[in-house]
Parts: C-alpha cells; structure tokens; sequence
C-alpha cells in the first residue's frame, strides 16, 4: 500500500468511527484541525459545495478554504468568515454558502514571538519552523501587525465543466499592498499529509479593515506577532457527491494552490 492510501485509509478511520458514536467527543477537542474533503480532490476540479458555512462554524472560529464553484478564498477569523472576490475586495459570507474543500479549528494560542525585522514569506516560514516543537504536528498560526509588502490572488467563480485548479489559477487576479496592517490566517501540516492537505504553509490574509485580502502569494513583514496554537488530532468530513467518488485522487498534486499568474 502506498504512503497516500495509508492517508487516505487513516482518514476514513475517522469519518467511520465518527460515524460509529465517536463523533461528539471529537467535536469537543479544541485541538483538532476539522476539514472538508482533501486538497487533491480540490486540485482535481471537485468545487461543488458539501458543507454550509453555517455548519461549519461548529467546528472552528479560525480558518481558511474556498467556496462553491471556487468562487474566491475563505478567510475564518475570530469566528466570522469572509470571502475574498477575484479583485481582493472582501465581503461578508451567508451562512447558506456552502465549501468544496475547508480547514478551521478553534484557536487557542499557545505561544506568541514578536518579529521586529523584514523577513520574506520563505524565511518566515523557516523561522516559525524553528520555534515549534515538532514538524510531524499541525499547527494552526496567525501572524498580526504591519506588512511592508503583501502579494495575494483570488480566482473567479468557474463554469462547469470545471477545470483543475492548477489550470483555473489562470484566470486568478493578482493584488500588491504595500505597507499594510492586518493578519495572516493559516496552518503549517506535516508532510505526511500529502494529497489530504497542504504539506508544509498554506495563508491567506485579510487587512486590519477587513477589505481587502486573499491567498498568500508572497509578503515582507515588518513588525508582527507570531501567534501558534498546537493542533495535535484532525478529522475529516467527505463529501457524498458523485463527483468526489469519481475523482482520481492519485493525479493531485498542492503545488497549484501557490501558483502565479500566467502571462
């Protein structure tokens, strides 16, 4: 059995035996990374909505992810989400809204670094790397304060048939802030997770006003605040539509989730 359908069959572990009655003392645990479908099912094209964000909201107060028909970047904080149309501009989510593919947790900090110099996006990720206690956990990290650059996309709502996400990125809008106060949202997973989730960083971020935002292409920060909370469990909410059961898990891979804009 491959590495990926060792993953996979571990997630399924914990969608059956949440089935089985396991489900409400999982839902109690803070600690736990909750998600909508996998990565590789979002590279594939699967962008029908499984779960209103309604629903989700039970499972987290932080988070990130898309929205039906990958209609821009979902941005979880402080318990109210927001989309983040194509042109980076943010509005306000129905709770009826449903998700492809989500992660929230609950975010509880466990430990705050103060970072008062310009560090690039690679080097911000290599310095909170070496301030955690393991890389084989999930760690969910929001980063506040003042950015001297800040490079984000969004992607349009597609059209079926649905293309795969490394071809609908084509059509992503790239924005640039400079000098811009507000809040990186996102999660660090294991590389083990590979075709489930993003290994490695995966940001989006919304400014101090809530008006403009998206995905994390690039950043320089200036001086932030390094928030961590250590998330040690996840579970995994499939979804029961006929194009996930179709979809070939095993084509996927995350790379287009940072890709630039194509000429």
């Amino acid at each position: 059995m491959t590495k990926r359908s060792l993953i996979a069959a571990a997630a399924l572990l914990v969608v059956t035996l949440a089935a089985a009655g396991c489900r409400p003392a999982m839902q109690t645990d803070r600690d736990t990374l909750y998600q909508v479908s996998s990565i590789s099912a979002l590279m594939q094209g699967v962008y029908e909505g499984s779960m209103a964000v309604g629903d989700l909201r039970k499972y987290g107060d932080f988070g990130l992810g898309t929205f039906e028909a990958l209609d821009g970047e979902m941005v979880e904080l402080d318990g109210k989400f927001y989309q983040v149309k194509v042109d980076g501009t943010v509005v306000a989510v129905p709770d009826g809204l449903k998700t492809p593919f989500a992660a929230v947790t609950f975010f509880d900090n466990d430990k705050s670094y103060t970072l008062d110099r310009p560090v690039d996006l690679p080097g911000l990720q290599t310095y909170i790397d070496s301030l955690l206690p393991s890389l084989n956990l999930f760690y969910a990290v929001r980063i506040d304060g003042l950015f001297s650059n800040m490079k984000t996309r969004s992607v349009p709502a597609q059209v079926r048939p649905y293309l795969p996400l490394t071809d609908a990125v084509k059509s992503q809008q790239v924005s640039e802030f400079s000098d811009v106060e507000g809040t990186m949202i996102g999660f660090r997973c294991p590389p083990y997770v590979d075709g489930v989730n993003v290994p490695g960083y995966h940001f989006h971020f919304l400014d101090k006003e809530r008006k403009r935002g998206g995905h994390v292409l690039a950043c320089t920060t200036s001086d932030v605040r390094i928030n961590i909370d250590n998330t040690a469990s996840m579970i995994m909410a499939l979804p029961e539509t006929a194009s996930f059961y179709r979809v070939d898990m095993g084509k996927a891979a995350p790379e287009g989730l940072n890709q630039e804009e194509q000429g």
